[in-house]
């Protein structure tokens, strides 16, 4: 049975039962259960759940020495942009330990990051910089757009023996939605499809998938049908429902809160462009945020974001409906 909840409670929610079926689940971080009368510390102790010092580094290197020694644990980083400064144990140590060693090893860490918090927190804070860990094998990215699906890929990542970047976009953290209860997991590299439609794929991630969803309401009224397309984890990316779709509507536009050169819009259009060319009807459009770091301004930083307008106007071009701009 479903019932409402928050994004973010969703997440927490996925936490605290999976540390409760699996005594090997580890949770801590900065901020994390700062109080004795935290539900985590009184259901799993100090032993299980730890406020960690403010060292990304040593919290990174801290989930792989566990991991190596048999535990799970889950590692709350805040920002993802805080990753950058521990980037040897999140890209050249965890996931490469289980591939050098044949096997022998497994390297099960969730590292748990926001990102996308384009709210007046400038530049240092906003960043979605998924795209830049999409290059390393090993390592597996969720982001997750519903709050049932922040508790089922939160379940997937914490059981999977693999490091997991879960990422979770802070615009979406206080939005409702249906949650089932009890176990609940949702495979990796299963895209699902939010919306059916027969005349262009539209595929968005995190936050712009509802901006994408908003923006099909609004070509429907135009005799538009738009699919939209929730890849869910980037790696893996699940190319085999974007072809399909794209191989039944024709066009495909990409929806990317990232850069254009820095996302995941690019890889996905170059899947796409290599192995369903021949279904295409016209050029792969791309909305993403622009090249810049995004200003602290509000005007500005809406100037600089993907959203419902854009996308819909990038549909019209790629249909011939609207004139190219110059």
């Amino acid at each position: 049975m479903a019932r409402e909840l928050p994004y973010i409670a969703a997440v927490q929610e996925a936490i605290f039962e999976e540390m409760g079926r699996d005594e090997s689940v580890l949770f801590y971080g900065q901020d994390v259960a700062p109080s004795d009368d935290d539900n985590f510390v009184k259901a799993y102790g100090r032993d299980r759940v730890r406020v960690s010092p403010i060292s990304e580094t040593a919290e990174i290197g801290m989930a792989v020495g566990l991991a190596l020694a048999g535990y799970r644990p889950v590692v709350e980083l805040l920002m993802a942009e805080f990753m950058l400064v521990a980037m040897n144990q999140v890209v050249n140590e965890a996931p490469r330990l289980r591939y050098m060693s044949g096997g022998q090893v497994k390297v099960p860490l969730v590292l748990k990051a926001g990102y996308g918090f384009t709210a007046g927190w400038a530049g240092q804070h906003t960043g979605s910089i998924y795209g830049m860990f999409m290059g390393f094998p090993g390592l597996k990215i969720a982001l997750p757009s519903t709050p049932a699906d922040a508790k089922g890929l939160m379940t997937t990542a914490i059981r999977d023996d693999n490091p997991v970047c879960y990422l979770i976009n802070y615009l979406l953290v206080l939005e409702h939605g249906d949650v089932p209860e009890g176990e609940h997991a949702v495979p990796f590299g299963e895209a699902t499809v939010r919306r059916s439609g027969s005349d262009v794929t539209i595929v968005a991630t995190g936050w712009t998938v509802g901006r994408a969803l908003a923006a099909a309401q609004t070509l429907a009224g135009e005799g538009i049908q738009a699919e939209v397309v929730d890849p869910r984890t980037l790696n893996p990316l699940d190319t085999a429902t974007i072809l399909s779709s794209v191989e039944k509507t024709g066009r495909l536009v990409l929806v990317d809160q990232g850069t254009r050169h820095g996302g995941a819009s690019a890889a996905i259009a170059a899947e796409v462009a290599e192995h369903g060319f021949g279904s295409l009807k016209a050029p792969i459009a791309q909305v993403t945020a622009l090249d810049v770091t995004v200003p602290y301004s509000e005007p500005m930083e809406a100037f600089v974001l993907p959203n419902e307008e854009k996308i819909a106007g990038s549909v019209r071009q790629v249909l011939g409906e609207a004139p190219v701009a110059a």
